[in-house]
């Protein structure tokens, strides 16, 4: 095999999900490509990588300081959904079903993998609560383990707030489930079931 097709297959195959099977039918498809595709594929990469900011009130990606979610004026400013990764406003988006705005964790509390709870964007959260005008924060974080304390962290954390609502979305999503992996309608049903934490 010609060592520049091994070269880009083991780098495609560092891609979660991409096997080295699918990483030489996409080095072969990449291969077959126009050279003005592949560079413009590359350049876009290229940029993304060099480019792309974290949001400084929610840590969503974003192209400017902050995200085009946050600087909507339209959007519900009471309502704060705390989701683990960028994926998951992606997942909840689709919905068109939520309107107010998001936090980004970055991640779950893991003490096997080296995450605490300073490693998460938690302080950030709690920084936008206490400037005033939260009504309502919805924990929508994954069902797992993990998942679980970083929910109970956060519930020990937002219960200073005096007035502010604490809620989690339904369970009706799957013990385990990551929400990017969850179809729409799932999603839907559980936010709109959503039931205060005790």
């Amino acid at each position: 095999m010609s060592k520049l097709l091994q070269d880009v297959v083991g780098e495609l195959s560092k891609l979660p999900g991409v096997g080295r099977r699918t990483a030489l039918r996409l080095a072969i498809h990449i291969l077959r490509m126009e050279p003005e595709s592949v560079g413009d594929m590359t350049r876009s990469i290229d940029r993304f990588r060099s480019e792309v900011k974290y949001c400084a009130r929610c840590n969503n990606l974003s192209d400017e300081e902050v995200c085009p979610i946050c600087a909507d004026r339209e959007r519900d400013r009471s309502t704060i959904c705390v989701v683990e990764q960028v994926a998951d406003v992606l997942s909840i988006e689709n919905t068109r079903q939520y309107k107010g705005l998001y936090h980004v964790l970055g991640g779950v509390i893991s003490p096997m993998q080296g995450i605490a709870p300073s490693d998460l964007k938690i302080d950030l959260l709690c920084d936008r609560i206490a400037q005033g005008g939260v009504k309502e924060v919805i924990l929508a974080i994954s069902t797992s383990v993990e998942g679980e304390t970083t929910l109970f962290y956060l519930m020990s954390r937002l219960r200073h707030y005096p007035g502010l609502k604490v809620t989690s979305i339904a369970r009706g999503i799957g013990f385990g489930d990551e929400l990017e992996y969850v179809d729409e309608l799932t999603i839907t049903h559980a936010l709109m079931n959503r039931r205060e934490i005790e």
